[in-house]
């Protein structure tokens, strides 16, 4: 049997593409938490896993050659993963140029400007003094809700998001576009994106994936506890 990876995780929609392509390709693996909200990232010995202060990350004991290796960086962790699988990375090279370009298009731009959208229109209102910023509310909001509108298109004409099969590009966007309500998005003008996320949320693995340690992302935090959190989430330098 293979050895179990590592995941460094903590319940976000970044965590879990790792964790729903560990369930999808029936890989072992040992959960790590690293609470980001208590500074975790910062740990000296989780910084020579990751040393952009980032989970997730992945430490595979039966690495290239047998060797163990560890990856930070999502989408570095999930090419990996498909390689050492074989599986949801395409068929061939045109179908793998598919899945990179859109896996690309997740890492560069929904993740940040999703991540953003959440940020300004969740976060910052509660902070102490609120940050209501209606600038950037709008400037992110608006631009997530293009990017949807590009899924929504590309999803027109294809089964999944790279073509008519699931693939790592699948497992990297719809952690970030299923939150599309907190982003304040509407999916009444998108029905193939509608469509997609059913069918992607339906599958046991992403279910399986997203609820890992759900209960953590659910905690409820009394007022000192949240201050403390958005220093150490929001106040690095």
């Amino acid at each position: 049997m293979t050895a179990s990876i590592d995941l460094y995780y903590w319940p976000t929609p970044n965590g879990w593409k790792v964790s729903i392509a560990l369930e999808e390709m029936g890989l072992p693996y040992q959960t790590q938490l690293i609470n980001i909200g208590k500074g975790d990232q910062f740990d000296p010995d989780f910084l020579k896993i990751a040393p952009n202060n980032r989970m997730p990350a992945i430490t595979d004991p039966d690495g290239p050659d047998g060797a163990p290796i560890s990856i930070f960086e999502s989408g570095a962790i999930l090419q990996y993963l498909a390689r050492k699988t074989g599986t949801f990375c395409g068929a061939d090279e045109r179908a793998r140029v598919a899945v990179d370009q859109w896996l690309m298009w997740q890492m560069g731009g929904l993740g940040p400007m999703a991540g953003q959208a959440h940020h300004f229109l969740k976060y910052a209102p509660s902070m102490e003094p609120p940050q209501e910023l209606p600038y950037a509310q709008d400037r992110y909001r608006n631009e997530t809700r293009r990017l949807y509108q590009v899924l929504n298109k590309q999803l027109s004409e294809n089964e999944f998001v790279a073509g008519s099969d699931y693939s790592i590009a699948d497992m990297a966007i719809w952690p970030w576009a299923s939150l599309w309500e907190g982003q304040q998005q509407t999916l009444d003008d998108k029905p193939h994106l509608a469509r997609w996320l059913e069918t992607v949320g339906s599958r046991p693995a992403v279910q399986q994936g997203q609820g890992l340690h759900a209960d953590l992302r659910d905690a409820k935090q009394d007022d000192d506890e949240k201050r403390e959190s958005q220093k150490v989430l929001f106040g690095q330098k």
